[in-house]
């Protein structure tokens, strides 16, 4: 009788041992009781199935775990998951950190424990120079929930995955990337749920109807970029990127339709690009326009500074929507909303979002731009008669005016040398003409 339990008490402990890695006995006792659920998710997954114990991932610090400097970033990740590792580096998703961040040194009660963001321990030198601009006007409150709970997949696996679970199915849901692709910026989860693959994916299945993962991760792989022929901020690749990616893309379509159908269907939507793109850039040289005869309200010069650029006016993906001009602040909402909800909505099959919810708004958004740029005109026309001055009874007043904007384009690049001995020539020969 003694020998029999004596087996069974043997049998208990190999099989204690085999479920429970030696290190992970250490800590089970103590997190059944204060994490239970992460501790139910840790013995259901492949990594307690494989013998991978706490002390692998979180170090066996504990000290330093619990001050939270044991993150279990991508890096711990890597070495067990490489051919993922390197796909997702090369991705999109592996610059999301850097594209939504800043240097936050020069920041009022900053976070010292953010270096470690751009920075390898012990370096000052920085692992990119992107920033965001954006990011750096945020409360630290806000920068946390509302830039890097999505930008911090560039460097955290957990950002997809969750933190203990390994299951698939969890990421081959759609709803996993639902979390920071949906919004007026990108809402590509609702362009594909209310799209015929959304609706065939909900009522027949995976089968008949594709997922985002289909056709952006193909076969499992971690590089989101996969066939994308534009920059996250609508602009065309050149052509030597653009036509492998295209390629890509093409074989993806061409699973389920026919290649001349599918190549049809994505050259519409570079058709729809390229259209919006240029209503965006009629709208973009107004403004500058207007800045050039300092008509902004307020100039950049009469503002906080721009975290990136000073007091200078931006309007590229850095620009602002606060510490801005309305005007400025109409483009704001033409460029980052309206812009990437029509050519996004035209490439995932979506034709309200493309039309009305993206073409019809920028079109608007156009509209209130000129509306705008004649009330700042007319405005700038009447101050300039309360001081007693008209610039159309005085040739001298209007060519500096005129020749002060051209000194303005060749400044920012927007007019060459040539183009402006031309101009100026043309703006003195006035200036003589109405002497006479």
């Amino acid at each position: 009788m003694k020998n029999r339990i004596a087996q069974l008490a043997l049998v208990v402990i190999v099989a204690i041992s085999l479920s429970h890695p030696a290190a992970a006995e250490e800590c089970i006792p103590c997190h059944r009781e204060k994490t239970p659920a992460a501790v139910h998710q840790w013995e259901t997954s492949a990594h307690a199935r494989a013998r991978i114990g706490c002390e692998k991932c979180h170090g066996s610090d504990h000290d330093k775990i619990v001050k939270g400097e044991a993150r279990v970033d991508m890096k711990v990740c890597g070495p067990c998951h490489q051919k993922a590792f390197k796909e997702h580096k090369a991705s999109r998703h592996g610059m999301g950190l850097h594209s939504g961040w800043g240097c936050t040194r020069n920041l009022a009660n900053r976070d010292p424990a953010e270096c470690r963001f751009c920075h390898e321990e012990g370096s000052t030198a920085p692992l990119s120079g992107v920033q965001c601009a954006r990011f750096l006007k945020q409360t630290s409150e806000m920068a946390e929930i509302g830039c890097n709970y999505c930008h911090n997949v560039e460097s955290s696996c957990a950002s997809c995955h969750t933190n203990h679970n390994t299951s698939l199915a969890i990421v081959r849901d759609p709803n996993s990337c639902a979390k920071c692709h949906m919004g007026p910026d990108h809402p590509q989860w609702e362009m594909w749920q209310t799209s015929l693959h959304g609706t065939l994916n909900a009522t027949a299945g995976i089968s008949t109807g594709p997922t985002c993962q289909t056709c952006h991760m193909p076969k499992g792989s971690h590089n989101v970029s996969f066939g994308i022929t534009m920059s996250s901020g609508g602009a065309p690749y050149p052509a030597k990127q653009a036509e492998p990616a295209r390629k890509e893309m093409l074989q993806i379509c061409s699973q389920c339709h026919a290649p001349e159908f599918a190549r049809k269907d994505l050259a519409r939507g570079d058709a729809v690009r390229s259209q919006s793109l240029t209503i965006l850039k009629e709208a973009e040289k107004i403004i500058w326009d207007l800045s050039d005869h300092g008509l902004l309200d307020p100039m950049p010069e009469q503002r906080p500074e721009h975290p990136l650029s000073g007091r200078k006016l931006v309007t590229d993906n850095q620009m602002l929507y606060e510490d801005t001009s309305h005007i400025e602040r109409l483009f704001f909402k033409m460029k980052k909303y309206d812009y990437a909800r029509t050519i996004k909505g035209a490439y995932h099959q979506n034709p309200a979002y493309a039309h009305w919810y993206g073409n019809a708004e920028l079109k608007m958004d156009l509209v209130d731009i000129k509306a705008e740029a004649n009330r700042l005109r007319e405005r700038g026309e009447a101050h300039v008669a309360g001081k007693g001055e008209n610039k159309a009874a005085d040739p001298a007043a209007a060519a500096e005016d005129a020749l002060r904007a051209l000194k303005s384009k060749v400044e920012r690049g927007a007019m060459s040398e040539e183009e402006y001995a031309v101009e100026k020539a043309k703006v003195l020969d006035r200036l003589k003409g109405s002497a006479k």
